[in-house]
């Protein structure tokens, strides 16, 4: 069966991603989005998997996750970076934890800068044919480009010493599946990152710093909705004490 989903979300340009171990049919999702409840329920009735943990990569400035909701109905645990204060979160992942869905593992590794919570998720599968490794970054590294760092928490050269000094020192090989993409990209590797990325390639932490403050971005729309509810993971309380879906 396919193991790995890549799906988006036009409006914000936001990847979820699906992962799936074959033989117990036990998934992951990653940074789904409100908009897109809907698609995510069906793929998983489609795919007949279970869905055992939804995990998000930091609390998200332009959209609203659908985490909460999802776990509601699928019984699904949550997992967050624990510097992203989205208290909800069954746990509270640090540097160098795992979550595991069947026979798969998938790590955490800190790579603060966007925001200082901000984590990447390292996922290496076995198959037939060797170990597919596959790294989902968040707004940390995007594919021709970084995350911003001029707001919640961002800091340029902790996001340069991110990329370098743990991204950048995996293998070659190592497929790179950002959270976001602007330009019609679905997927990069490590080694070209390392060496094409305009804006990391061939600067000095320095000058990535001056350049970063330079970008003058305008700030995003949903950034004071979006915030608060990612780290409720996208529920409220409704009148009757219960929680439901923020919805804006």
């Amino acid at each position: 069966m396919q193991t790995f989903h890549q799906l988006f979300d036009e409006t914000s340009s936001t990847f979820t991603y699906l992962l799936i171990d074959a033989e117990t049919r036990e998934a992951l999702l990653i940074d789904p989005v409100d908009r897109q409840y809907a698609r995510d329920l069906a793929l998983l009735g489609e795919t007949g998997v279970r869905l055992v943990w939804i995990v998000e990569t930091h609390a998200h400035a332009d959209h609203i996750t659908s985490a909460g909701q999802l776990a509601q109905q699928t019984g699904a645990n949550t997992a967050a970076p624990s510097g992203c204060d989205i208290k909800p979160a069954l746990k509270q992942l640090i540097d160098g934890d795992t979550v595991t869905f069947g026979k798969q593992v998938l790590r955490a590794i800190h790579t603060p800068g966007h925001t200082a919570g901000s984590m990447s998720y390292l996922w290496e599968e076995a198959t037939p044919d060797g170990v597919v490794r596959r790294i989902f970054t968040g707004d940390a590294l995007l594919i021709d480009g970084c995350g911003r760092t001029d707001f919640q928490s961002g800091d340029a050269g902790t996001l340069f010493d991110s990329l370098t000094e743990k991204l950048f020192r995996l293998p070659d090989d190592t497929l790179v599946y950002p959270a976001h993409d602007y330009k019609g990209h679905t997927q990069s590797t490590i080694g070209h990152e390392r060496a094409h990325n305009s804006r990391v390639a061939g600067r000095t932490r320095d000058e990535f710093i001056v350049m970063m403050r330079a970008l003058n971005l305008p700030r995003p729309k949903l950034i004071d909705i979006a915030v608060p509810a990612n780290q409720r993971l996208g529920l409220v309380t409704g009148r009757d004490g219960e929680s439901v879906p923020h919805g804006i």
